[in-house]
């Protein structure tokens, strides 16, 4: 398979997220909620919809039709209740144990480099059912041997309830699947231009891969059709810049 040069990395992600939405290994995704700055799992779960899957979708960010009126304060109440299925978590380092870090670096309280901060991040990944990391940077800087701090631990111990772990993560460079039993990574598909060599040197933290390393499928044309057009359509009030920068489209205002 070759790397088709008009397919942005942002759809083949958006592509990658959308098969793994739908892995039928994986519990049922029947609501689904994406959480602030999210374009590409936002896209993603357009995808999904669009492609004629009954899922429900309650986007935090959506500036008009947002189901939550409270804000985060009804997405944790429904989480907690055990009725969102699926939910997208990146972090500023990702450890190879799903740990992820969203505090910053360096001595406590994040002296180095500041990242955004936890806000609900340990809630949602340990009470939704599945969640799926992502982060488009693949440098050694982010995929860590071990994360400064955890902000969301990726298991937790004996005795501790939690409905649900990693079920993945994808960046710029590949697809790990995540096995929470053994708490450790796999390589399972390299993205177009990379190789198990490459993907290696690139990564902090230690994980398996198979002896031969599959390629992550390009976005079918029908999914492209459907991401640069009806998915499209669905994200421009949200995400105009992701939009503008990634399908080419810009948001057309309506006069008064």
């Amino acid at each position: 398979m070759t790397n088709s040069p008009d397919i942005r990395p942002e759809e083949r992600m958006a592509a990658a997220l959308a098969a793994l939405i739908l892995d039928p290994a994986a519990p049922p995704a029947r609501h689904i909620a994406v959480g602030a700055a999210s374009p590409i799992p936002a896209a993603a779960c357009w995808l999904v919809r669009k492609s004629g899957h009954d899922v429900r979708l309650s986007l935090l960010h959506k500036p008009s039709g947002n189901p939550f009126t409270a804000g985060t304060r009804e997405l944790f109440d429904l989480t907690g209740q055990g009725r969102i299925d699926l939910f997208f978590l990146g972090g500023g380092q990702i450890d190879g144990q799903a740990n992820i870090n969203l505090i910053g670096t360096g001595d406590w309280p994040g002296t180095g480099a500041r990242f955004p901060g936890s806000f609900g991040s340990a809630f949602m990944y340990m009470m939704a059912h599945r969640t799926i990391l992502f982060r488009e940077e693949h440098s050694p800087r982010v995929l860590v041997p071990r994360v400064d701090h955890i902000s969301a631990p990726g298991v937790s111990a004996p005795g501790v309830f939690r409905r649900g772990h990693a079920q993945a993560l994808i960046t710029g460079r590949c697809v790990f699947r995540f096995d929470p039993a053994r708490a450790r990574f796999t390589l399972a598909s390299a993205h177009p231009g990379e190789t198990a060599a490459t993907i290696r040197a690139a990564t902090g933290f230690d994980y398996d891969e198979p002896a031969a390393v599959p390629l992550t499928p390009d976005p079918t044309p029908a999914q492209l059709a459907l991401l640069r057009g009806p998915v499209c359509e669905e994200m421009l009030e949200t995400y105009p810049e992701f939009c503008r920068r990634v399908f080419g489209r810009e948001r057309q205002e309506t006069a008064a």
